[in-house]
C-alpha cells in the first residue's frame, strides 16, 4: 500500500510539472501579419500584468513595398491621439480563459491604422509560436483574425 501511494505521489507531481510546463505564456515579441497583405506590419512586446492579464505595445514598424507606416496615431481615440505609433499600447486586458486552454478573451485593442477600437480575443496554438487574434465590434462573427509570430 505504502510502494503505491507513493507512485502515485511520484505520478501526480509529474502530471503537475507537466501541466505547468504547458501553461500558455504570451510574454515577449510578436511579428504580427496583416490578414490582407500577408506583409509583416510591426513588433509588438507583451507583457503580463500583476493582475494576470495582458498589454501588447508597437516596439517596432515594418515597412512593406510601395507603402510607407504613418509615424503618427492621427484618427484615434484620446489619449492616443497624434501619438508616436512606436510606443503605443494597442493591446490592454487580454486575460486566460480558464474554460479553454491557450485561449485569451477579454482585450481592448486599438488599431493604429484606422483609429478604432475593438473587442478581442485569442488563441495560442499549441507549440507557442502562433497566436492568432480576432478583433471585433459586438459579436465575434462581425470581427477579422490576424496572425501574430513569436519572434523570441
Amino acid at each position: 500500500m505504502a510502494k503505491f501511494l507513493s507512485t502515485l505521489v511520484v505520478v501526480s507531481l509529474a502530471l503537475a510539472n507537466f501541466s505547468l510546463a504547458q501553461a500558455a505564456d504570451l510574454t515577449g515579441k510578436w511579428r504580427t501579419i496583416d490578414d490582407k497583405t500577408g506583409f509583416s506590419k510591426a513588433m509588438v512586446e507583451i507583457r503580463q500584468q500583476a493582475d494576470g492579464s495582458y498589454t501588447g505595445t508597437i516596439i517596432q514598424l515594418i515597412p512593406r513595398p510601395g507603402y510607407t507606416p504613418k509615424e503618427t496615431c492621427q484618427r484615434c481615440p484620446a489619449p492616443y491621439t497624434n501619438k508616436p505609433i512606436v510606443g503605443l499600447p494597442i493591446l490592454q486586458g487580454l486575460k486566460p480563459d480558464p474554460k479553454h486552454e491557450n485561449n485569451f478573451h477579454g482585450a481592448r485593442v486599438l488599431d493604429p491604422l484606422s483609429g478604432n477600437l475593438y473587442k478581442g480575443k485569442a488563441k495560442l496554438s499549441a507549440d507557442g509560436r502562433r497566436f492568432t487574434f480576432r478583433g471585433y465590434v459586438g459579436i465575434s462573427a462581425l470581427g477579422r483574425s490576424q496572425t501574430w509570430l513569436r519572434e523570441d
